[in-house]
């Protein structure tokens, strides 16, 4: 293969892609069947052409069945008239409109079988459309589907490369929330047991001493006030 072949078929290649990628598969479907029924509307052109002329060839019959009938009286005639030779000359005229009439006959003949034949092919010819423009509608509404479908793909992937850093940051939140929530129990302990009492030197048996004499003097007080309501 020549050095020229091959860049000349690479090109070739990369320009069929870029077509391939261009190209609309619903303009190609319409396009088509326009065509289609353009060749619809040149078979029943060439269908009126020739049922024209198999009725100009049925005139043309008629014409001749007249004349054959004509000269067939013009002879019967003559011979009423003892004029042997005019009857001989219309019998002549007749043969040559009888052996015109068969060209006719023969010719119609044949165009009745291509008018017949185109009539089976436009038939068949429409039908094949009517499949088509079936076929037609069902391919584009796939497509459009398909379209969408790819464009709601496209959009979740977009959404997903934007949404990316958001588990980062939620691991980071719940992190950050569960070393608060220790902070705040260890807080809570050390409240209890009397560590982050500031200023207070007294042992922790002292403090529990002075906590029974305190609540010991309150309820004395108590006791002694419920004596002097009952006074």
């Amino acid at each position: 293969m020549s050095l020229f072949k091959r860049a000349a078929e690479v090109i070739e290649a990369k320009f069929s892609k870029i077509i391939n990628a261009a190209e609309d598969p619903n303009d190609t479907l319409d396009l088509s069947y326009e065509k289609m029924l353009a060749g619809l509307q040149e078979t029943r052109r060439h269908l009126a052409d020739v049922v024209t002329e198999q009725k100009v060839l049925e005139q043309q019959m008629a014409g001749a069945q007249a004349e054959i009938a004509r000269h067939d009286g013009d002879a019967r005639l003559a011979l009423q008239s003892n004029r042997e030779d005019l009857a001989r000359a219309a019998l002549t005229q007749k043969q040559a409109a009888t052996a015109k009439l068969a060209s006719l006959t023969e010719a119609h003949d044949a165009i009745v079988a291509q008018v017949q034949k185109l009539v089976e092919y436009e038939h068949k010819f429409q039908d094949k459309i009517d499949a088509f423009r079936t076929q037609k509608e069902v391919l584009k509404s796939q497509y459009g589907s398909a379209q969408a479908q790819v464009k709601v793909n496209e959009s979740l992937s977009g959404l997903s490369e934007k949404l990316g850093g958001v588990g980062e940051s939620v691991r980071r939140a719940k992190d950050k929330t569960e070393q608060m929530q220790a902070r705040a129990q260890a807080v809570d302990t050390l409240a209890e047991t009397g560590v982050l009492d500031d200023g207070d030197d007294r042992s922790q048996s002292e403090r529990e001493l002075d906590k029974l004499r305190s609540g010991g003097a309150v309820d004395a007080e108590l006791e002694r006030l419920k004596g002097e309501m009952k006074k």
